[in-house]
Order: C-alpha cells, then sequence, then structure tokens
C-alpha cells in the first residue's frame, strides 16, 4: 500500500494562530533582559526593533490571535499543507506503528520558514519599513525573507553564515532570485564582522555572528526591519498554523499521535508542531509524547545550562532566560545549518523544564542514514535539519516492533533537500563526519555567559 495522504481545503485551513502561553501552568514567562541595564526589556525598548503588532504578539498570553487576511491569502498559496501516512516506510521497517508526518516542503521555497516571514513582513510594511535585513543559517529562513520582502516590494538583507554560504550555494542563488542581497557572515560590513575577522581570518561563521551583523545593519538603517526566523514568542506563535493543521487532519485518519517529534535548533519547527498538541494536553485532552531531536555537534538541549544569555555573538540585542551553549560557541560546520543555534526560544526552554517536551541528541551519518531510508521508501529527499526528526521516528517505529506495540508517531518533515544534495554526496562518499564538541569546548563557552541575578 502506499502513502495516504491527508488534505484540508482551503477553507478549513486556521484563522488564528495558537499561543501556548496561554496554557502554560505556573509562573509567567521570564522577560527579556535590556544588554545595557540588565533589566526587563520595555514596550518602548522593544519597539526600537519591531512593530506594534508584534510586540503584542510577543507579550500575548491570549490563547488565540488573529491571523490578518492577508497573510492568510499569501498561506493560501500553499497551505493547508499535507500530513502523510508513510504506509511503504511502515512497511519496510515492518513495524506495527502508525507512521505519520507533515510535509512543509510544498512553500514556494521548500520549508516552514514563510509562516512566519510572511506576517513579519506584512506587520513591518504596516509600520513603513522598505526593507528587510536578517540572518540566516542554512539560508531556508534567509530564502523565506527574500520571498516576503518581494511580495511586500520590500527590500531584503541577507547575513548568512559563511560554512553554509560556501557549503549550500544555491541557497543564495535563490536568495537572489526573489531579488535579496547574500553576505557571507562573518563580513567585512559590519564592525562586529571586522573584529572577528581580525581575530579569526578562517572562522566558518555561525548564527550567533550572524544575528549581530544583522542587529548592527538594522540599527545602522531607520527604513530597514529586522526580522528572525527561530527562537523569539511571535516567531513560535506564528508556526502553530502546522499543528493546527495538523490535529484537523489527524482526526480526518481518525487517529491521534501518541508521539510527536520534531527538528529542534532555534524551536520554530518544533513549537509549530507540538505546541497545538501540548495545548490540547494542558486544557485537559489526551496526552502526547514530545521529543525535541538536535545535532549532537549543536547540544543546547541535552548539553547545555539554563540560564539568561544573549542571542547573538556581539551582545547587541536582548538576553533571553533559556536553553544556551554560550554565545561565543561555534558548532562545527555540519549540514543541518538550520540546527546550529547555541540558544533555544524561551518557550522550547520553559516546556522542556516544565517536562512537556523530551530532548535527544543525534549524530550527523545516523541521520542522512534515515533521511535516505525515508527517501527511498516516501520517495521525499528531506533536508538535512528534517532527517533528525526521522532519525528518531524510525528509532521508535523500531521499537514498536520489538515490543510488540502498535502507536501512532507523528513527525514534522520541515523541508525538503533538492538544495542540500551536497551533503548527500559526501555522505555517500563516506566522507560526512560525525562532529561532536568535547567537554572542555562546551565548558569554555559556558564560561561566557553573563551572570545575571534570576530570582
Amino acid at each position: 500500500m502506499e502513502r495516504i495522504r491527508f488534505s484540508l481545503s482551503e477553507s478549513e485551513a486556521p484563522t488564528t494562530w495558537y499561543n501556548i502561553a496561554a496554557d502554560l501552568p505556573g509562573p509567567a514567562l521570564a522577560p527579556a533582559l535590556n544588554p545595557e541595564t540588565m533589566q526587563p526589556l520595555t514596550r518602548a525598548e522593544m519597539a526600537h526593533t519591531m512593530p506594534e503588532q508584534l510586540i503584542e504578539q510577543e507579550l500575548s498570553t491570549e490563547r488565540e490571535i488573529e491571523i490578518p487576511e492577508e497573510v492568510r491569502r499569501i498561506y493560501a498559496m500553499w497551505r493547508p499543507s499535507p500530513l502523510f501516512r508513510a504506509r511503504r516506510l511502515e512497511r519496510e521497517l515492518g513495524t506495527p506503528a502508525r507512521i505519520y508526518y507533515k510535509y512543509e516542503g510544498g512553500a514556494p521555497t521548500g520549508s516552514h520558514k514563510p509562516n512566519t516571514a510572511i506576517p513579519q513582513a506584512y506587520y513591518n510594511k504596516l509600520a513603513g519599513k522598505t526593507g528587510l535585513v536578517t540572518e540566516t543559517g542554512a539560508g531556508q529562513w534567509g530564502s523565506a525573507t527574500a520571498l516576503a520582502a518581494s511580495f511586500f516590494e520590500m527590500t531584503a538583507k541577507v547575513y548568512m553564515v559563511k560554512v553554509s554560504f560556501e557549503q549550500k550555494p544555491y541557497r543564495r542563488a535563490l536568495m537572489e532570485t526573489y531579488g535579496a542581497t547574500c553576505v557571507p557572515s562573518p563580513s567585512n560590513e559590519t564592525e562586529v564582522g571586522r573584529t572577528i575577522l581580525k581575530n579569526d581570518p578562517d572562522c566558518p561563521g555561525s548564527l550567533g555572528i550572524a544575528t549581530s551583523e544583522a542587529l548592527e545593519a538594522f540599527a545602522q538603517d531607520p527604513s530597514l526591519g529586522y526580522v528572525l526566523g527561530s527562537a523569539a514568542n511571535h516567531v513560535l506563535l506564528h508556526q502553530t498554523i502546522i499543528g493546527q493543521e495538523a490535529l484537523r487532519q489527524m482526526e480526518l485518519a481518525e487517529d491521534y499521535p501518541d508521539l510527536v517529534i520534531g527538528c529542534s535548533g532555534g524551536g520554530s519547527n518544533l513549537a509549530g508542531l507540538t505546541f497545538p498538541f501540548l495545548g490540547e494536553q494542558l486544557r485537559g485532552g489526551r496526552p502526547v509524547r514530545v521529543i525535541a531531536v538536535e545535532p549532537a555537534a549543536c547540544p543546547t538541549l541535552t548539553r547545555g545550562t539554563v540560564a539568561y544569555d544573549y542571542a547573538d555573538t556581539g551582545r547587541l540585542g536582548p538576553l533571553f532566560r533559556m536553553h544556551t551553549l554560550g554565545h561565543e560557541f561555534v558548532p562545527p560546520a555540519v549540514h543541518a545549518g538550520g540546527l546550529r543555534a547555541h540558544g533555544i526560544g524561551p518557550l522550547i526552554s520553559r516546556c522542556v523544564e516544565d517536562g512537556l517536551i523530551e530532548a535527544t541528541a543525534v549524530a550527523q551519518t545516523a541521520c542522512f542514514e534515515a533521511g535516505v531510508q525515508f527517501a527511498r521508501s516516501e520517495g521525499i529527499v528531506p533536508a538535512p535539519e528534517s532527517t533528525h526528526a526521522i532519525r528518531v521516528a524510525i528509532d521508535e517505529a523500531l521499537r514498536c516492533r520489538e515490543e510488540g506495540t502498535s502507536k501512532a508517531i507523528l513527525f514534522g518533515l520541515s523541508g525538503h533537500g533538492h538544495f542540500d544534495l551536497a551533503a548527500y554526496d559526501k555522505y555517500f562518499a563516506g566522507t560526512l563526519a560525525d562532529d561532536n564538541p568535547d567537554d572542555e569546548l562546551l565548558a569554555r563557552a559556558a564560561s561566557g555567559i553573563p551572570q545575571v541575578d534570576q530570582a
């Protein structure tokens, strides 16, 4: 039997985003801190970097937030996205488990990132901005920003982590096709970049460095709006359209997941799929086991520290209470560039601390092995980031086979890997390495985490 597709019509698409902050038990989320005063960031200070509507979403405790009609019209170009039952993969694994995946690769840029790029561009356009600036790891977010800027007739500039810029030239070409400028980071365009290159001319870059460069460029040009692809509350909020659709599609399947699995970097894909299911659980619905899967090369949740830390290496932006490896951490050059983040969204951290999400780390070669197996059974070549979720989904399905148990497993296929075939080439050639940071490296990076009173 072939895979089974569960689809929603355009009229069945969600009209609101889901805000998990409304349902989390216990105290309110710890506030972001001003990097100069180390005091909670005020609304006036937040207004320097984001439009009023995004500030409202960042701070909101309302359960549902309306999606603007203009944003929904653009979403309708590719949403609702399909949910599949992977019957061919089930058969190959010989598992009694029922495996489902929510596929975001049908978006114009091939991943889930436009789900938040479109509304962020929309709100910045309303605020009078004529251009956007941002950072990107693997290029998925940069591509989405370029697309959104094009739709709203804005310019876009993207600082892309240098190692990914070199590994993924077609991501740069895609951004340029949409009219954006893509700069390898660290660069000589900013003071932060010049300082880093002076100390380390061969620096491969990191998401924290690219973020600092984007923030510096933003601060120097009032016509620009700064947008970000992960971690922030409003970004995670926008992505929940994924999980809301999946809830309805699981109803069409007459099933409900026992496990929900997502790859984990800054947290947007993970939150987008899992938060609506966690919300159902928190409101008295059926419990689910949620697993965040991160690369062993950048083990933020599994080996990091919960502390206030900067989201960027140059310490230009606010501090967030989150799981972090330290803002000075430069991860190995694994191909899952979208997961090479030293910190993660505070809402994800809170869910991990509360026991709502468990975390695991997996090696790069094991992920590509799972990605190839998935491609050969289901026909979709997954992005390196997505292979992390596939790896654990396969492992859990095999555990079901060993135990003789039948569970429903849902994972997020966050994007396709058509621009990542060079990485698959390396896997087939046997030259793909498993780079795992040792304790000394992690301790050195963690020593730079600022000491902030969290009382």
